[in-house]
């Protein structure tokens, strides 16, 4: 048992971004589905307490759980769920690489469930439609994140290829435009919220990738916040510029050089102006040798 959670680690920690994240959400299922089927060998209500980790709809139950708009994105509802979220992170995660980084990544899916799940509580306590569910409506799963994820690579580069089987090659922009499309239409369905999310999601995609062009990360403060907390609260500060050396020393030097240079001009001035006034006889030995050292200079 020891070995296999020594090579899980291993796994984990040589792994790209994406399949980072993903065993971060099988983790999340595993861990949960174990815990609620403990809880019913002990006939207890186990989705009752996993509802803590989910994304409810009703904001006076949000203020009492305020850590489930970043909890919600790692849950799942069942194996299909979870099966077809990891495979869409597991493509688009990879192709996302190639035009980003590691960090980027990182940022983006954390923004997609953020603005997923702002858009998913902002649309049931606006809308009429929603009344009726709203105060036992709950949101989970990674698909807001998914489809940030998926949009920020078609806005970066909109004619790439997708291979699909039995549909062949497919630009990105495309199939981008068709998840969002098909959440538009899906936004009264039965699962509303999910596709309202995706919406939430898609519009973070598209913020990240069509700022950063423009030279601003939406990002950067979710990866400020998250390597901050990596480095165990701890504050880096910027090493501050060394204070200006004033070498006194090399001042004195440069003043009695000045000095000595403005003297002699002085001394050469004199010296030629006694010539003009009196006559090369006139100037004695010194003279003459400081005027003749001048004129070799």
């Amino acid at each position: 048992m020891g070995s296999f959670i020594t090579d899980l680690k291993n796994s984990f920690n040589r792994g790209n971004i994406y399949i980072q994240f993903i065993y971060i959400n099988v983790g999340v299922f595993v861990l949960t589905s174990l815990l609620g089927i403990l809880w019913m060998l002990f006939n207890r209500n186990g989705a009752f307490i996993l509802q803590y980790l989910e994304l409810p709809a009703w904001t006076v139950q949000f203020i009492k759980q305020p850590w489930s708009l970043f909890t919600y994105m790692f849950m799942h509802a069942g194996v299909l769920h979870l099966l077809f979220n990891m495979l869409w992170l597991y493509w688009f995660g990879q192709l996302f690489l190639s035009f980003f980084s590691a960090k980027h990544f990182r940022g983006v899916y954390i923004l997609g469930g953020f603005c997923g799940g702002l858009l998913y509580m902002l649309a049931y306590n606006v809308f009429p439609y929603f009344s009726d569910s709203l105060y036992y409506s709950y949101l989970l799963g990674a698909s807001a994140s998914v489809l940030a994820i998926v949009v920020a690579t078609a806005v970066r580069e909109p004619d790439y290829p997708v291979h699909f089987m039995f549909i062949g090659t497919v630009r990105l922009k495309y199939v981008a435009l068709f998840m969002v499309v098909t959440d538009l239409l899906f936004m009264t369905s039965g699962n509303a919220g999910g596709h309202i999310a995706h919406l939430g999601g898609a519009l973070a995609g598209w913020w990240f990738a069509s700022g950063l062009t423009r030279g601003h990360d939406a990002t950067a403060w979710i990866n400020r916040f998250i390597d901050w907390v990596a480095s165990g609260f701890t504050v880096h500060r910027s090493p501050k510029k060394p204070k200006m050396k004033v070498h006194y020393g090399d001042k004195a030097k440069d003043y009695e050089y000045n000095a000595r240079k403005k003297q002699n001009s002085d001394e050469i001035d004199r010296i030629l102006d006694k010539l003009r006034k009196s006559g090369y006889d006139s100037l004695t030995s010194d003279e003459k040798k400081s005027l003749f050292d001048a004129s070799k200079k």
